[in-house]
């Protein structure tokens, strides 16, 4: 079956650099789109980007994402990036990739890799 399992979050101070990786396994999958969605602490969960995976390299902002997230891919790896460039308490949140398999759906989702930004 499809799997996607995120990884490098973890307890991080303001400044330094970050990349969250979010790997597709399980066979043979061709997806629409894959992104990012992040979850604080009492809140729900929000879009931060996408990219295109097949047809394209197109990418998507959620308004708090532009200008210091970035999204990328490496379709050879079966791998999307998320690299936060520039980042402060208010992006604590579990970061979960998503798939999507064909325009519309069904969406295949990861577990999550928390994020702890303090200083």
């Amino acid at each position: 079956q499809v799997q996607l399992v995120e990884s490098g979050g973890g307890l991080v101070q303001p400044g330094g650099s970050l990349r969250l990786s979010c790997v597709i396994s399980g066979g043979t999958f061709s997806a629409y789109d894959m992104g990012w969605y992040r979850q604080a602490p009492g809140s729900g969960r929000e879009f931060v980007a996408a990219i295109n995976w097949s047809g394209g390299s197109t990418t998507y902002y959620a308004d708090a994402a532009k200008g210091r997230f970035t999204i990328s891919k490496d379709n050879a790896k079966n791998t999307v990036y998320l690299h936060m460039k520039s980042r402060d308490p208010e992006d604590t949140a579990i970061y979960s990739c998503y798939a999507e398999s064909t325009l519309g759906g069904p969406y295949y989702w990861g577990q999550g890799t928390p994020v702890t930004v303090s200083s």
